[in-house]
């Protein structure tokens, strides 16, 4: 593994439905709790609703990185995310990701390889590769791996 360029460490008491988590610099605190859709109250948020949340920052800064190197103009790029929890065979749970990416003024064949290189470059996306499916749009045309 190369030189590490940055950890972050938090601090999780009381698990998904009833817990407390917080970042060691302070930045982030939150509540955990169930989502009404799953059987809990709600009235904090979840681990979906964080992975869906980094996710979607770290793919916009990659976009922006690939995008810089083509000498693109993305300023204007948003992201929805859905992050989806599903029940699997092992009676054990997996994730699904997709992410829909607007690039208003970037014609949409453009937007599509800006997505594909920013696919490469993502954290996230080196890490989801192969384990759960990513499903990638850019100004709504599908994007294949």
């Amino acid at each position: 593994m190369a030189k590490t360029l940055y950890t972050a460490s938090a601090h999780v008491t009381g698990g998904r439905a009833d817990g407390h988590g917080k970042t060691s610099d302070d930045a982030l605190e939150v509540d955990l709790r169930l989502p009404p859709e799953m059987g809990g109250q709600g009235g904090g948020t979840n681990p979906e609703q964080l992975f869906a949340v980094g996710y979607a920052a770290c793919f916009e800064g990659a976009l922006g990185a690939v995008a810089r190197r083509a000498k693109v103009d993305t300023e204007e790029v948003s992201i929805e995310s859905e992050v989806s929890l599903h029940p699997n065979e092992s009676r054990g749970f997996e994730l699904s990701v997709v992410l829909a990416v607007t690039m208003p003024g970037v014609d949409d064949a453009q937007a599509v390889e800006l997505v594909k290189a920013a696919h490469q470059v993502c954290p996230y996306s080196n890490a989801t590769r192969g384990n759960i499916p990513v499903t990638l749009t850019a100004n709504g045309q599908p994007v294949e791996d």
